[in-house]
């Protein structure tokens, strides 16, 4: 065996193995690790995807599973789907003709990005007939409702009394990018949400539609009922059935049911026949 002395690397020899050098060991060594933490499927960073790739319902799935479609005989229920910049071009002919006549387009997120395809997605469910409207992801830890509701309604979220037009909406569900709740406590969350319908409706005139799952919204407000009054529900989940509600709303308006539709995966219903829709749009 050979001895180490302070600034000198002394070569030792395993059986069987050339010799080495305690550096050259140790830089093995490291690498390796390297290479496993950078395998797929590795935890760190680069598991989290980049500002601006989040959609209505990206958490739905991982959080809460999904189960069957529903059945096919339900009561008036008029389909609807949403789209944001990951369907790119989308084919609104081809949507309208398998029986779509509703729209939510993704317009912003947070404070700091803005749909490239939103143009071509908003004008041209419009073009075809149908109603549509856009919808806001939500980044509570990046800035304040109030400014994110701003930044919606200056970027495409507004409203109009054209029966064509719904309210905007508030996509608030699991963070993509770190923390579940963003970094707040329930009540901090309840007063977040509160500051982006207050100023939405003062910038539109309208109440904004809240998007989200019943599991998040009792992890992260405490199940808090305040909303239900004047806000209508459009509830993620993807089985036979909408579920449990959150608390306050007895009904929801609009329900994402799957993530894996013909043309375009995320497809909704309206809980009622297409002159509610309008209504809806009309205010």
């Amino acid at each position: 065996m050979t001895v180490h002395r302070s600034g000198t690397n002394i070569p030792f020899t395993l059986p069987g193995r050339p010799r080495r050098s305690l550096t050259a060991a140790a830089g093995t060594l490291l690498a390796v690790l390297s290479l496993l933490f950078t395998l797929p499927g590795a935890a760190g960073a680069s598991d989290i995807p980049p500002r601006g790739s989040a959609y209505l319902g990206m958490g739905v799935i991982a959080h809460d599973g999904q189960g069957g479609l529903p059945p096919a005989d339900r009561a008036a229920q008029t389909e609807g789907v949403d789209v944001s910049s990951h369907q790119g071009s989308v084919d609104w002919s081809a949507l309208w003709n398998s029986g779509v006549k509703w729209a939510y387009v993704k317009a912003t997120e947070g404070t700091y990005y803005k749909n490239p395809y939103f143009s071509q997605q908003y004008t041209g469910s419009y073009t075809i007939g149908m109603i549509r409207g856009a919808y806001h992801f939500a980044t509570p830890d990046t800035a304040s409702g109030t400014a994110q509701a701003d930044y919606f309604a200056d970027n495409g979220g507004g409203w109009s009394k054209d029966g064509k037009t719904l309210p905007g909406a508030l996509d608030i569900e699991w963070n993509p990018y770190g923390d579940a709740c963003y970094g707040k406590s329930q009540s901090g969350m309840v007063t977040w949400i509160r500051d982006f319908l207050n100023r939405y409706k003062a910038r539109t005139g309208r109440d904004a539609v809240i998007y989200t799952a019943t599991s998040w919204w009792t992890q992260c407000t405490g199940n808090y009922s305040g909303f239900a009054a004047n806000t209508p529900l459009w509830i993620a989940r993807y089985n036979t059935t909408p579920g449990t509600l959150p608390a306050g709303w007895d009904f929801h308006t609009m329900w994402q049911y799957t993530s894996s539709g013909p043309i375009v995966g995320d497809h909704d219903k309206f809980n009622g026949a297409h002159d509610r829709v309008v209504a809806l749009a009309n205010g």
